[in-house]
């Protein structure tokens, strides 16, 4: 029988970093302040007194350089796992990944693979500075080539972390800043993966779907959980988990059992990854709505400081606003 071990997010992003680097010498971890430090939340605590220094080490401050390596060395058929110390820090590398790891494989007609991991701490609710708080996904989801992922937890982080590491494309690894150590579940030691491009339904219902990931998973929940209570709407919760390729088949089953649909996320609202969302239930179960579909999401402004960030962020009160709309048109 495997063994579990109850761990925040932090801890089973380690225990996977561990694990991948135990069992596979091709993988490799770098960025800044990861070594020595174990990064600017520990997520690689202890691992370069593991594994040494050639397979855990610090870089220059430079994301650019940073992703431009791990890209040569995927093609050279090495497994790196670089980490960007905050998305809003990714932006100076942004040409490396989707002019360079989203497309060595095409460039190539195959004969090279780009299996890397960029990790990367995303969104705001801990009072951060500027740039430090961006929710950037579509960027990301926009470009071929790339496959986006967005844990909401520590199982599904720890399996969906190795998932990537094993993957021959690139893939961008969204960690949920708010979530790093707010709660912990039991989590397989070990090797162990979650598919990528599957969705889970945490919460089962038969009057609305919500669609979420990521930091507002568990807030959603706790909005779901008040509309049942107060209002007795029973709303099916469904955890995208990666956002390219999207689970087409898991939205549009749920919004054909419940005939409504809500998006939430903390992103602008514009052009986000919800707007894909709802242009996809369109497409493909619009016979089965009886509403409008719905999006509790950022506003269209930079991500704001201390004063603000809870007004920007769509919390409990936005969400259970949300459901109440989607369910009364």
């Amino acid at each position: 029988m495997r063994e579990n071990r109850n761990m925040t997010i932090i801890q089973a992003i380690q225990d996977g970093l561990y694990t991948a680097l135990a069992e596979d010498d091709r993988v490799l971890v770098f960025g800044e302040d990861v070594g020595q430090n174990g990064g600017v939340f520990r997520a690689t605590d202890g691992l370069q007194d593991a594994f040494g220094p050639r397979r855990v080490f610090d870089t220059p401050l430079s994301e650019s350089g940073i992703v431009g390596t791990a890209v040569g060395m995927a093609a050279a058929g090495l497994k790196p796992v670089v980490e960007i110390q905050f998305m809003g820090f990714i932006y100076p590398a942004f040409e490396q990944i989707v002019s360079h790891a989203a497309r060595v494989r095409t460039r190539t007609r195959g004969r090279h693979p780009a299996s890397l991991v960029i990790r990367a701490p995303y969104g705001g609710g801990i009072r951060a500075p500027e740039l430090h708080s961006d929710s950037s996904e579509a960027f990301f989801v926009h470009q071929p080539g790339l496959k986006v992922v967005a844990p909401s937890g520590p199982y599904d982080a720890k399996g969906l972390l190795l998932a990537a590491i094993d993957d021959p494309d690139p893939v961008v690894f969204l960690e949920p800043i708010r979530l790093y150590r707010a709660f912990k579940e039991e989590v397989p030691l070990g090797h162990y993966t979650v598919p990528i491009g599957k969705a889970k339904v945490v919460r089962e219902g038969g009057d609305l779907a919500m669609f979420v990931w990521g930091g507002m998973v568990p807030w959603a929940m706790e909005a779901a959980e008040k509309a049942a209570r107060q209002d007795g709407i029973e709303t099916r919760v469904v955890d995208l988990r990666t956002l390219f390729p999207l689970d087409v088949a898991t939205i549009v089953e749920s919004v054909e059992h419940t005939g409504r649909a809500i998006i939430v996320h903390e992103a602008p609202r514009t052009a986000g990854v919800g707007a894909e969302v709802a242009t996809l239930i369109q497409e493909r179960a619009f016979y089965s709505l009886e509403a409008p579909v719905v999006r509790v999401a950022g506003f269209d402004v930079p991500f704001p400081l201390f004063s603000l960030e809870d007004f920007y962020l769509p919390g409990v009160a936005r969400i259970l606003s949300g459901i109440r709309r989607a369910v009364a048109a």
